[in-house]
């Protein structure tokens, strides 16, 4: 658990925040065979900053680009995420919003609904509301340029994320939902499907190899005896047939591209 200024002190079944803490992150681990994704859970009780993660190319030495995704687990009635702008805007308007407060005005602030679905290229501004349970799916990185924080007293990075700053809107082929299918994330990092009880032939033939397994709803096991994993856990496997699915309602399922 990672305590965070944006965090929860009560946080959703079940997850339990240790007294007087505000939980803002959970990780789970990379396990070594599958380095190059990360999964965290978030919860919200204020904006998190304004800010934008590079891709590989633009990522200096030592450090790793990072595109990601948030599906939405639940949602106040009026909690919004803020991803893109709301018209093109040169870099430097965007300083100077920055500056100034206004880059909140300058952004689109897309309600969130529990079971929406949003990929986040590199490049792309952001910010996550109040009011939010997410399940974040990314590169494992951790380089992020903040460019506002609502005068908390941490260091932003104007310079470098004013330098892979998209000044453009949201791709709307970057928002979906889980009722359009299982495959909700099929990117050049890591994909990303939700299914429901056991995985079908199209599931199995896609995850061939190690993946991650995060049950929503009900529970799976090693089929060894080795491990059991409920809503809130997070099982690495080195394949799907690893697996037994016999009392799972519904699960998220990661590997790398």
């Amino acid at each position: 658990m990672v305590g965070k200024v944006w965090g929860r002190e009560q946080l959703p079944a079940p997850f339990v925040a240790p007294a007087d803490e505000r939980i803002g992150e959970i990780w789970f681990e990379p396990p070594p065979e599958l380095p190059q994704v990360l999964v965290k859970y978030l919860f919200t009780s204020e904006k998190l900053s304004v800010q934008v993660h590079p891709s590989d190319a633009e990522a200096l030495p030592g450090e790793a680009g990072k595109e990601e995704c948030w599906l939405v687990l639940d949602a106040e009635p009026d909690a919004r995420l803020a991803i893109g702008f709301e018209r093109e805007v040169e870099a430097a308007e965007i300083a100077a919003a920055a500056m100034d407060g206004t880059i909140e005005q300058l952004l689109t602030w897309h309600p969130a609904r529990a079971g929406d679905l949003f990929y986040l290229p590199a490049g792309t501004v952001h910010a996550i509301g109040p009011g939010l349970s997410l399940v974040e799916v990314q590169q494992n990185s951790d380089t992020t340029f903040r460019l506002y924080d609502y005068g908390r007293p941490r260091e932003l990075h104007l310079e470098r994320g004013l330098a892979v700053a998209r000044g453009k809107p949201y791709g709307a082929e970057h928002r979906r939902s889980i009722a359009a299918g299982p495959v909700l994330v099929d990117g050049p990092y890591f994909r990303l499907d939700r299914i429901e009880g056991e995985p079908g032939a199209a599931t199995c033939a896609a995850f061939p190899g190690g993946l991650l397994a995060l049950p929503l709803a009900g529970e799976i096991t090693a089929r060894d005896g080795s491990a059991r994993a409920r809503a809130g856990d997070c099982l690495y496997a080195d394949s799907l047939a690893a697996l037994d699915f016999a009392r799972a309602e519904v699960t998220l399922l990661v590997r790398a591209a």
